[in-house]
């Protein structure tokens, strides 16, 4: 198994201005926190390499309770100052909590495809049937191809409102299916944007109009043994 646990968190953003500083938060305090929930297991930050949104977040957990437990819930509803700084400038915001319908593969990789789709009335099957028994197969069966992975929205838990919810300028739009491929070879990741899963294709096998794929380049990974382990005496903050 490739992905830790049978839930994630998975975030696409864009950001107004201060890269530099958001990427300092989110490694150096926001990720620590969110690793440092009971349940939460690992978590990633990729940065696209082509197009938006610009940010792509996923945040593995043990199960999709995890994601609206009281632990995790105190935490969205105190955000420190440096949080409530870097979340005002959150644009194109989807925040989806998913649960894990399937994943092969092992390990993480550099690079990573997120699709996001919705099957059309009556394709569901289908197109289930297509992702679970020829695409994600398909794709670890390349050898630079590690992890392949489909979720599907808990659409009630990802409407649950928070404190950092109404820091953003605008409500999180929520994704209904999503696909994840990850692997160490850029062009065979390209070749899969341009085959199976550009939006053409996947409306032939009974997606709805509008899926959105995107290319990530990982660039932090954090576990929840990371956290355990860390030394002590950081002192998060915005530099100055």
């Amino acid at each position: 198994m490739s992905l830790l646990g049978q839930a994630a968190m998975v975030f696409w953003h864009d950001i107004a201005d201060g890269d530099d500083d958001y990427k300092d938060w989110h490694s150096n305090e926001h990720m620590n926190e969110r690793v440092g929930v009971p349940g939460f297991l690992r978590g990633r930050r990729g940065r696209s390499l082509r197009g938006e949104p610009r940010y792509f977040i996923m945040y593995e957990v043990d199960s999709v309770e995890v994601l609206t437990s009281r632990a995790y819930l105190d935490r969205l509803n105190d955000p420190s100052p440096w949080t409530e700084q870097v979340l005002s400038r959150y644009r194109n915001s989807n925040r989806t909590l998913c649960r894990l319908e399937d994943t092969r593969g092992l390990g993480t990789g550099r690079f990573l495809l997120t699709c996001r789709m919705a099957p059309a009335e009556g394709s569901s099957d289908g197109l289930r049937h297509w992702l679970q028994n020829t695409f994600l197969e398909e794709c670890v069966s390349v050898g630079s191809i590690v992890g392949a992975h489909f979720l599907t929205a808990d659409e009630v838990a990802s409407q649950t409102q928070t404190e950092e919810k109404k820091l953003r300028s605008q409500p999180d739009d929520i994704a209904n299916w999503v696909i994840i491929v990850e692997g160490y070879d850029e062009d065979a990741m390209q070749s899969i944007v341009t085959t199976a899963l550009t939006a053409k294709h996947l409306e032939e096998l009974g997606a709805l109009p509008g899926s959105q794929t995107n290319f990530y380049e990982l660039e932090h990974i954090a576990s929840d043994a990371d956290v355990q382990n860390a030394r002590p005496g950081r002192v998060n903050g915005p530099r100055r």
